[in-house]
C-alpha cells in the first residue's frame, strides 16, 4: 500500500493557487485522495487541506512547494499516522475513562503514552487499561516547581499534543507557550460565558437555559485560546447547579472526544485566536 500523507498550507491568498499546489504533487506522480479549500474575504488568507498518497521525497514536495508559494507561506507535510499524546487530569473520571476505552478499541486515533495526574484517585482507572499513570503532588510547591516536575516527565515521553481531561490547574504562561497549539483542553461551560471556576453554579446562579461544553486550544489567557468544537443541551428550571454538572459531563466527553478527532486527522488550522476546520 502507498503511504498516505496530509498536506496543510495557509497563506496569503492569490489566484491560482489550488492549481499550483496540484500541480507539484500531479508533477510527483502523486495522487490528491481529496482536498479542502477556505478563503477568509475579510483577512485576504487561504487555507488547503489535502491528503494524497504516493511514494515520494517529502523534502522535495515542500521545496517546490516553496518555490510557488506566497514567502509568507505556512507548509505542512505528515504522513498520516496516529498521534502520540499525554492526558493530564485531576478527580474526575468521565472524560479519561472514555478516551481510555476508546484509546482500548482503537477508536482515538492516538497513541496515549501515559496519564500524569495531581491526585491519585484516578491510578486504579488507569491500571485497568495498562497505561503508565504518574502522580505529581503539587502539595507543598510553587505553581512553577510543580510545572517543572510535570514538564521533566513530558519532556521524557516527547508527545505530540497534551490534553487536558478535567486537569483542575490553571496552566502559566511559560507552560503553555512550551507547547504552542499542542494542549488540548475541555472547559465545562459555552464559551465565552461563564470562564474560570465553578462554571455550573454560574449558569445555575444566572438560570440559563441551555448549557453546553467547549473544547479549545489553550494559549496564556485563562479559558480564551481558539475554540476546536462545542456543544449544548436544553435545561429548565427543575435542575440545580449538581443536576447541570451532571448533564454537562456527557457533553464534555462527546465534545473532547469530536475536538481530539478533528485535531489528530490534522483539520484544524489555527489563525490568530481562531480556528478553520475542514470536518
Amino acid at each position: 500500500m502507498q503511504q498516505q500523507y496530509i498536506l496543510r498550507i495557509d497563506c496569503p491568498d492569490e489566484k491560482g493557487l489550488v492549481h499550483k499546489i496540484t500541480g507539484v504533487l500531479y508533477h510527483n506522480d502523486l495522487n490528491v485522495m481529496r482536498t479542502d479549500e477556505f478563503v477568509d474575504r475579510e483577512s485576504g488568507y487561504f487555507f488547503m487541506r489535502t491528503e494524497f498518497a504516493g511514494d515520494t521525497d517529502e523534502n522535495k514536495i515542500v521545496s517546490g512547494l516553496i518555490g510557488i508559494l506566497p514567502s509568507r507561506a505556512n507548509i505542512s507535510l505528515n504522513k498520516i499516522s496516529k498521534k502520540n499524546i499525554i492526558i493530564l487530569a485531576t478527580k474526575e473520571h468521565h472524560c479519561l475513562g472514555d478516551l481510555l476505552i476508546r484509546h482500548h478499541f482503537n477508536e482515538l486515533n492516538a497513541n496515549i503514552l501515559c496519564v500524569i495526574s495531581n491526585h491519585e484517585i484516578l491510578h486504579s482507572l488507569t491500571s485497568k487499561f495498562d497505561i503508565p499513570f504518574h502522580y505529581i503532588s503539587h502539595d507543598n510547591k510553587s505553581r512553577e516547581e510543580h510545572e517543572t516536575e510535570v514538564l521533566k516527565l513530558i519532556d521524557t515521553y516527547q508527545p505530540d499534543f497534551l490534553v487536558l481531561a478535567k486537569y483542575m490547574r490553571v496552566l502559566t504562561a511559560q507552560f503553555s507557550n512550551h507547547f504552542p497549539n499542542r494542549i488540548i483542553n475541555i472547559h465545562h461551560s459555552f464559551l465565552p460565558a461563564f470562564i474560570g471556576a465553578s462554571p455550573y453554579r454560574q449558569a445555575y446562579q444566572r438560570g440559563v437555559k441551555i448549557i453546553g461544553a467547549t473544547a479549545h486550544i489553550v494559549n496564556e489567557n485563562l479559558d480564551e485560546g481558539p475554540i476546536i468544537a462545542q456543544s449544548v443541551i436544553p435545561v429548565d428550571h427543575t435542575e440545580n447547579a449538581t443536576d447541570m454538572a451532571r448533564l454537562g459531563r456527557d457533553v464534555e466527553k462527546i465534545v473532547l472526544a469530536k475536538a481530539l478527532k478533528l485535531i489528530f486527522e490534522d483539520r484544524v488550522f489555527v489563525k490568530d485566536n481562531k480556528t478553520v476546520i475542514f470536518e
